[in-house]
């Protein structure tokens, strides 16, 4: 069935991106994909907006924020429209850190749909994913 071979292609590349950004640069890759989230949403979102872009519910979001908060990585801020909307902001360190993080991620998908092209049941999603 195409979506179990989906599901251990899947398995196999987060697997390979964890270890090498937690080995490389102490992120996990759920820390890894806010900050891009942030970055990429021009430094700021609200909490709910950021666990809607990681697929996280409320409570998973407040963790990862209270560890990249800790890390100094992001910090967060009121909405001054609504005092009850929280924002997670992206610190400098917090955008250094996925600078130094990038490439890394980057050479390691390629090199985990490069490995599950050793699998010929996953080499057509692989070709797929890669757009090939």
């Amino acid at each position: 069935m195409t979506w179990n071979r989906f599901v251990r292609l899947h398995a196999r590349v987060e697997a390979e991106l964890t270890k090498a950004l937690q080995r490389g640069h102490g992120l996990g890759l759920s820390e890894y994909r806010a900050l891009e989230r942030l970055a990429a949403a021009g430094g700021e979102l609200r909490m709910q907006e950021l666990a809607d872009a990681l697929g996280l519910n409320q409570s998973s979001v407040t963790r990862l924020v209270a560890r990249l908060e800790e890390a100094g990585l992001t910090r967060r801020d009121l909405c001054s429209a609504d005092r009850r909307g929280v924002y997670s902001v992206i610190t400098v360190d917090g955008r250094a850190r996925l600078t130094e993080a990038m490439p890394t991620y980057e050479r390691s998908l390629a090199a985990a749909l490069e490995h599950a092209c050793a699998d010929p049941d996953l080499t057509p999603l692989v070709t797929l994913v890669r757009g090939s």
